[in-house]
């Protein structure tokens, strides 16, 4: 019967739009226009013939598998009316009227004449509006690299249901041998129904997922893209095992026992496994797999059990293809906010860099105007002497002394001429702000382990901002008398790392003597004015942390930082 010869496949062809093909603009120089349109037309002739004559073949093998409760032709169906170009639809008619032509005259004599008329009309045909229904209002395709598994799934019941149609359509001319069963439709048509959905979704999602993979990387380096996806290995180091072990387990059960059912049902485990790992990929490789298993496991032609597992697989794959479809959406979604992360933080930290160039410019900028000033100091001394012999130069030599100092000390408050001599360690013993504490009568000690000659500058002045904007804020509320600066560096899967722990404790005794009227307005110059608000803001900018914490007779501020221009960093990892 027709129902019988039409089952249901699946083939992988070249997604795109209806459109025209192009002739070769560089032949056509060298040739006449009749000469290229004749060759030109050939050449759509021949693709016409040879995508009919594949599809049959296709036809042909896929209808050999095929179970009337598992049509996996029409996987094939869907697959080439989804993917292929409208202009080729002509020539998957005549591919598929080819093979039921043969057909019909092979089995005239057994099923009668009007059943052999009848099924020269390929079922294609009745498919085809469906599908185009679906390709251009449904829109499958939402973008090249987004599959709508809700429109997808609506299209293959719509498909499946359809097939069924016309299979009982056909059915009702079938001439029966004598003798022959009586037939009941409702039970039969939901047997084909399912056949034709379990169909569709063991090949149909599959030929979407390799060709979405060819689309997006094109043939050449496929099989490396295939070799390094997680998919894939997790599908043959866990999904091919775990239903190897279930068709094992099933073979070695009786025909009607409990185990063979319960192995059958169990097929769906990888399936959600796989779809929650890797979306609707995982759901398409796990529901073809586990499809093929449970048939295989199925003992003989129409056995109940095995039709409730295709039930339950039919089940568990559409919801996956749902849920993995949803998975995928949140994932770009998560993946564009982690790009709009990466570009913002890589952002921030370019902005840093700036205003770090900036105060250095300025900082050599004061620098110029101290000698200018000295060198105008001394040329103004030199005209008084000459003018006025006896004059006392000495107040104007201290007041030039005095400018030159406020000029040094504001230029290396902004950018610490020992840091661009010898390095973060010494601008932090050495610099502007040890020097302060130490005249006001403040003990600071820093100490280092491990070297920073690996990091950039970037993470150097990162860190020597975060120090003095942490005893800064400690000076200002004139709360500390003793300042321990400890700094720990690493690396941790390729990103280099530098820890700042800063002790702020007050000793009552001492705060009276501390000359808080000369050090808070020096230290303010090396900081921001913002205490422990920019510390967090600081080390957010470099993916780091800072954390506040109480101890006896003061605080402690710990400050993570990562290095930018590491292997990993935001300015290597952020979208082009």
């Amino acid at each position: 019967m027709r129902s019988i010869a039409r089952p249901v496949a699946g083939l992988v062809a070249q997604n795109g739009e209806e459109g025209s093909g192009q002739p070769n603009r560089s032949r056509g120089i060298h040739m006449t226009g009749g000469t290229m349109r004749e060759e030109f037309s050939a050449n759509i002739w021949l693709r016409h013939i040879g995508v009919a004559v594949v599809y049959a073949i296709g036809v042909s093998l896929f209808r050999h598998l095929s179970i009337s409760h598992w049509f996996i032709l029409c996987g094939l169906r869907l697959s080439v009316l989804l993917l292929m170009r409208y202009r080729y639809w002509p020539a998957l008619v005549l591919g598929e009227s080819m093979y039921w032509a043969y057909f019909s005259y092979t089995c005239v004599g057994q099923l009668g004449l009007a059943w052999a008329l009848l099924n020269l009309v390929p079922p294609l045909l009745f498919v085809a509006p469906v599908v185009y229904w679906v390709r251009e209002r449904g829109r499958i395709f939402v973008n090249p690299r987004t599959v709508d598994m809700g429109a997808l799934l609506l299209c293959a019941l719509l498909v499946s249901g359809v097939i069924t149609l016309e299979n009982l359509g056909t059915l009702l001319t079938t001439k029966l041998p004598p003798g022959y069963p009586q037939i009941h439709y409702g039970e039969l048509a939901a047997k084909w129904v399912l056949g034709n959905y379990l169909g569709a979704l063991t090949v149909t999602p599959l030929v979407l997922f390799v060709q979405q993979e060819i689309v997006h990387g094109g043939w050449r380096d496929l099989g490396r893209r295939l070799a390094q996806s997680g998919l894939l290995r997790e599908s043959a180091c866990i999904l091919v095992p775990v239903l190897g072990l279930l068709v094992w387990i099933g073979l070695y059960a009786a025909p009607d026992a409990q185990i063979r059912q319960i192995a059958q049902i169990a097929m769906f485990l990888p399936v959600v496994w796989l779809a929650l790992r890797h979306g609707w990929h995982g759901a398409a490789v796990g529901g073809t797999a586990a499809s093929l298993a449970v048939i295989a496991l199925m003992p003989h032609m129409y056995d109940h059990n095995t039709l409730q597992a295709e039930v339950v697989i039919a089940f568990v794959i559409s919801t996956m293809l749902l849920m993995g479809g949803r998975i995928a959406v949140l994932g770009r979604r998560a993946q564009a906010e982690h790009v709009d992360r990466t570009q913002a933080l890589a952002l921030a930290q370019r902005n840093v860099q700036t205003g770090e160039s900036q105060l250095q410019m300025t900082s050599q900028a004061l620098e110029q105007i101290r000698e200018t000033v000295q060198s105008g100091c001394m040329m103004l001394v030199d005209r008084l002497r000459v003018l006025r012999p006896v004059v006392d130069d000495r107040s104007y030599q201290r007041f030039a002394l005095i400018a030159q100092d406020q000029l040094y000390r504001l230029a290396d408050g902004l950018y610490p001429v020992a840091w661009q001599e010898k390095g973060l360690l010494a601008a932090l013993r050495e610099g502007p702000v040890p020097r302060a504490l130490d005249e006001a009568g403040i003990r600071y000690w820093c100490d280092l382990r491990w070297q920073l000659s690996r990091f950039s500058s970037t993470a150097h002045l990162a860190l020597y901002r975060v120090v003095c904007e942490a005893v800064a804020d400690a000076c200002i509320r004139k709360s500390v008398t003793e300042i321990d600066v400890r700094l720990r560096c690493g690396e941790h899967r390729g990103r280099r790392w530098v820890v700042a722990r800063i002790s702020l404790r007050a000793d009552s005794k001492r705060l009276p003597g501390v000359r808080w009227d000369e050090l808070v307005p020096r230290i303010t110059r090396a900081s921001s004015g913002r205490g422990f608000q920019f510390i967090q803001d600081r080390a957010a900018t470099f993916e780091g942390r800072a954390r506040e914490r109480t101890l006896p007779g003061g605080r402690r501020i710990s400050v993570l930082l990562l290095d930018p221009e590491t292997p990993g960093g935001v300015e290597r990892r952020r979208a082009p």
